[in-house]
This record gives C-alpha cells, structure tokens and sequence, in this order.
C-alpha cells in the first residue's frame, strides 16, 4: 500500500490525463490532473490477483455465479456501514450513470420536475435533461464552519407541485459533506411531505474520512423505504470505475419490480470484468486498503486545503469525504475567466470549474486530491506562484 508511489499515466488512455489538455487547455507534457474523479494510486494486490485468475482461466465467454457478487455486496453493506440487506434487493447496472438514467425513465415521464440540492455532482443535471425531465436546484447553504446545510423553509416556498424525484449525493459530491442521521430523516420527510421518491447516490460512502462516519439512507431513516433507491459502486473506492458495474439497491418489492421490469427489457447483464473486481474487492482485505486509503487522504486534505487557503480571499471547505476539495475563490475579487487563466495556464493544473455543478458553485473549482503527496505538494506550489501577485 505504497500510496506515495508516482505513476506516470500520460498515454495510457486515461480520461483524467489525455483528455485535460482538449478540455482545458493544460499541456500534456507537464499539467496536473486534478478534475476526473478517479485515483492515481496503483491497484491494490487483491485486485490484480483478480485478473490475473480471469487471465489464468483464458476463457472470457457466458458466466453465471453473479450471486457471489450479490452476497459479496450484503458482506460489505453490513460490516463497513451496518446495513443488513437482502441480496434479491440488489440490481446491477453498467455503472451509476446508467442507473439513475434508468430509474427517471423507470419512475418519470419526460417534462416531469426532478430537484436536487446544488452544487452536486454535474451529471445529475446532465441526465435529467437527456431523459427530457426538468431540473429544480435547490441551493445549499453555509454554515458557520463552513461546511454545506440544507434549508428546508427556503425549499418549501420553491417546491410547485411538479416534482416527482429527489436525486441526493450522499457523502455530497463536490464538497466531502457527510449528512448526518438528523439530516437524512429530514431529506426523508421532506420527500414523504411532497410525495417523491429519492434516488440516494452513495457511491462515496466507504471514502469517509477519519473522525466521519457514514449512515446508509435506509438505515438513517426507514420511513422512506417505500419510495428509495439506494445506488452504490465499487467504482469509487477501488478506482475501477473502467469496469462499469454499479448497484441499485431497492428494499420496497415494489419499486424493484418495476425497476428490474425496465432493466430486463432492455436486455442488461452485469459483465465479467466488473463481476469478479467487485467481488474481490468487497472483502476483509479489501477493508483495510480502504483503512490506509483514507488515512493517506485525509492526509493530502489537510495538506491541499491548508495550503489553498493561505492565499488571500481563497477558502477550502472542510473535508469530511471523498478526495475533492471544494476551493471557494469568491474572495479572490477575479471573473471567471481570469480565474480559469491562473489556474489552466498559470498553474498548468486541470480542476473541475464549480459553475458546471449548479447554483452556488459559480465561484468554486473542484480539485482532486487523490494522488502521491508529492504531486499535491507541487499543485500547491503552482498556485501559490499563480496568485503571488494577490500577497
């Protein structure tokens, strides 16, 4: 578990470094990619034993035994997060994207509102206008810490009617929030209140870091099982997001019916290579990677927000999950496109701009943390030279 350990993955098809120079203007040859969530550590051991057992086989044809990846699932759920669930609650999909795309054409009909509490993760918006739903942001707001709150009272007075869907990202997508038992009831009622269901992305929830701890939806708030689908991956946590399997698990047999009904009408089956890496990858080894993972990202937190922060009218929010720093440059007294200049050209850093995540991100950039603490030292150089002019 050498996470200081640099790996050069320029040309190797990776999105996050091939793509940040079509994307953003910074140079291949010495940018910093710090926008695609995904890590830039090494696979773990279990892992690669995994597909060095797929490779001894030489046989990638028809499979069956995808039960071992549901009581693998069940394993995970109920020791990492306290969640007993049954395995027939489970479907999977090719990845998270799929599944929440599925689930708007399963529950909603097109020109129907889906809300959803802004900034978040882009592709929420992204898919609700493929499927022809509307979007309704609901901003988040700040507390004294810093860190993001809901604001029911102010939901209310915005609420039409129209609404048939809540979309939650749960730990929250970009700004490492972990909603807490209180929180999650309240999302609950407030969906029972309006009659929606809720879609709980937690597809973050084994990246909580030291001192946090994540509640699954279900168990925060049972009230709510009739009307939620809770969606999770290894993806995230084991950087496999390459082999495109995801989880929806649904307790209420209704709704899973009619989810699984629109799945098996379009023909989908979880493939090999996502079967088996989950499967190795939801064990007691497993846990203790994650153990050192999020340790050694903690770490970089600290490390990043600290140093962003000593530049005058920048501010870090506080990180209690996932490897994205949340940087507000509100302060900085820049537009956009000057920020952009010092951050793409100057600092030769890709980051994600915080405007392509909804109302209340205008003034943010979404940086990635997880790689070498040496790489996270040198991003930190680079901007501290790019606004040099601002001491």
């Amino acid at each position: 578990m050498n996470f200081d350990e640099i790996i050069d993955r320029h040309g190797t098809k990776s999105s996050k470094w091939d793509l940040m120079e079509k994307a953003f203007g910074v140079p291949a040859k010495d940018g910093l990619a710090m926008w695609v969530a995904d890590m830039d550590f090494r696979a773990p051991e279990f892992l690669q034993e995994a597909m060095r057992g797929l490779i001894d086989k030489a046989n990638y044809g028809y499979f069956c035994g995808v039960e071992d990846l549901y009581q693998a699932v069940g394993w995970w759920m109920q020791t990492r997060h306290g969640w007993a669930i049954d395995p027939d609650w489970i479907t999977t999909t090719y990845g998270l994207g799929n599944a929440i795309a599925m689930a708007l054409q399963t529950y909603t009909d097109p020109g129907d509102t889906v809300v959803t509490f802004t900034p978040v993760y882009h592709e929420f918006e992204v898919k609700i206008a493929k499927t022809g739903r509307v979007n309704l942001q609901l901003p988040l707001s700040r507390q004294d810490d810093g860190t993001y709150a809901m604001d029911f009272d102010a939901y209310e007075a915005q609420m039409t009617g129209a609404e048939k869907m809540l979309i939650i990202s749960s730990p929250h997508n970009p700004a490492g929030r972990v909603w807490t038992t209180a929180e999650l009831g309240q999302i609950a009622d407030f969906c029972i209140r309006h009659d929606l269901l809720l879609i709980s992305d937690e597809i973050h929830c084994d990246l909580v870091l030291p001192g946090h701890r994540h509640v699954p939806m279900h168990v925060a708030a049972p009230q709510i099982e009739d009307r939620l689908l809770m969606m999770t991956s290894a993806s995230k946590t084991f950087n496999i997001a390459g082999a495109r399997l995801g989880c929806v698990i649904i307790p209420d047999a209704d709704l899973r019916s009619r989810y699984q009904a629109f799945h098996r009408g379009l023909d989908m089956n979880p493939n090999l290579l996502g079967v088996e890496l989950t499967r190795a990858a939801y064990c007691p080894e497993g846990a203790d990677w994650v153990d050192a993972l999020t340790a050694y990202l903690a770490g970089n937190a600290a490390l990043f927000n600290a140093r962003v922060s000593e530049i005058p009218g920048v501010s870090a929010m506080p990180m209690q999950s996932t490897y994205l720093a949340w940087v507000d440059f509100a302060g900085a007294g820049m537009g956009r496109e000057e920020l952009h200049d010092r951050i793409y050209k100057r600092a030769r850093i890709a980051a994600t701009p915080g405007h392509t995540l909804g109302k209340g991100g205008e003034s943010f950039m979404r940086f990635n943390v997880a790689m070498p603490r040496a790489n996270i030292e040198l991003a930190c150089d680079r901007l501290a030279e790019a606004f040099a002019d601002l001491q």
